[in-house]
């Protein structure tokens, strides 16, 4: 659609600059890094940390390095599996696709389970057999399920990574950066289900032959030693060393950390999920925010507008006063308008990069013009989107 360039005049706070452009722009831009003078020292070959509403940069190092990520693979696999249909039925495992090594659930030859138990197992105890069996389960083979894991790396926007396997066992091809797993953390946590597991220190898991119920425990420390700590993911194996995606959520605010290869991998990402919650804070961006949209064949020529929700932004010190607004508005709307429909979106910016989008909708109710009412201001209603029509040109 495309956007009234004229619009009715606006209502917000002095320090957030507005502007009007079409509903379909969006900005294309490449990463942005705010942490550049953080003061933080980390043992980790590559990490970054992110804010997990925007995906903006906070603190990177090595960021785009293409790195072995190991078992924060599993990641992927787990976020693939949830979207497959009939999880909690139950079925036998490939027998072939459990024998592999390193870390496992314990899978045995005629074990039956379901793609949700196996999700427990990949996500807590890190299992390979899990992981495998779900690909198997999932594509019919390790390579089939691959591709699918690429596929999803492209539209989460995981540019520089390629997955070989579901596990994260050292193989050609198989490697990613600390940015992209942080955008795939950001995404797996949209799952509800994926919070609900990789947030869990335990969970029970039914699955045997027959099945019977266990109780699974995880490895991410910080679930216990930081306040506010939801999850992700932990990683090794000798060519990777310790990985780690990790995520807190305080006060409103959600960042995700990662760190590849880094041997203090607690204390890194305490470092910088403290420094992270140490410059933001939680801000209603969208107070005072008001605007109106040209209603045709309605029985008012214009309809409020209004945030859909509060606009909550994480912002640092002195950010306020730069934040950009853009209102993304159709260009009019058609009676009968209802209050809460959704007309439109609201986009804040810093220095051009979007890190809020708030939907707007309709203030108010806006019925149609009556049959009798329709007939004798047909002329002026033309006569009104002619003039609109000229608006555009400034005519």
């Amino acid at each position: 659609m495309v956007c009234l360039l004229r619009i009715t005049a606006v209502t917000m706070f002095a320090a957030v600059l507005f502007s009007v452009v079409p509903i379909s722009a969006k900005a294309e831009q490449l990463p942005q890094s705010w942490g550049e003078n953080a003061e933080i020292t980390t043992s980790a070959r590559s990490a970054v940390l992110i804010e997990g509403e925007s995906g903006r940069i906070l603190y990177e190092k090595n960021a785009f390095e293409m790195l072995p990520m190991a078992s924060t693979t599993k990641i992927m696999t787990a976020l693939l599996t949830l979207r497959q249909r009939d999880l909690d039925a139950y079925f036998t495992v490939d027998s072939q696709a459990i024998r592999v090594e390193g870390t496992s659930m314990g899978l045995v030859e005629g074990d039956q389970v379901s793609l949700r138990g196996l999700v427990c197992g990949m996500l807590l105890l890190s299992g390979n057999d899990a992981a495998n069996a779900a690909a198997v389960r999932i594509a019919g083979s390790i390579p089939a399920f691959a591709e699918q894991m690429n596929e999803m790396a492209k539209a989460i926007g995981m540019n520089f990574t390629s997955f070989a396997n579901p596990s994260g066992l050292t193989a050609e091809g198989h490697y990613s950066t600390a940015y992209d797993m942080a955008l795939l953390g950001r995404e797996a946590l949209t799952d509800p289900t994926f919070l609900s597991v990789c947030s869990a220190q335990s969970i029970s898991v039914e699955y045997g032959n027959p099945p019977y119920l266990r109780r699974l425990s995880g490895h991410n420390r910080l679930l216990r030693e930081y306040e506010g700590c939801i999850g992700i993911k932990t990683g090794y194996t000798k060519a990777a060393g310790r990985c780690l995606v990790s995520a807190a959520v305080r006060n409103g605010i959600q960042l995700i950390a990662v760190t590849l290869n880094a041997p203090n991998d607690w204390e890194d990402h305490t470092k910088m999920l403290d420094y992270g919650f140490s410059v933001l804070t939680a801000q209603n961006v969208a107070e005072g925010l008001q605007a109106t949209v040209p209603v045709a064949n309605g029985q008012k020529e214009q309809c409020a507008v209004l945030p859909a929700e509060e606009g909550i932004a994480a912002l640092m010190e002195g950010e306020r006063e730069t934040l950009a607004c853009t209102l993304c508005l159709q260009p009019m709307v058609y009676a009968p308008i209802r209050k809460g429909d959704v007309v439109g979106e609201a986009v804040y910016s810093l220095e051009g990069m979007p890190i809020l989008t708030l939907p707007l909708v309709a203030g108010e109710s806006v019925e149609m013009l009556t049959p009798e009412r329709t007939e004798e201001d047909s002329g002026n209603f033309f006569f009104w989107i002619w003039e609109k029509i000229k608006g555009l040109f400034g005519r």
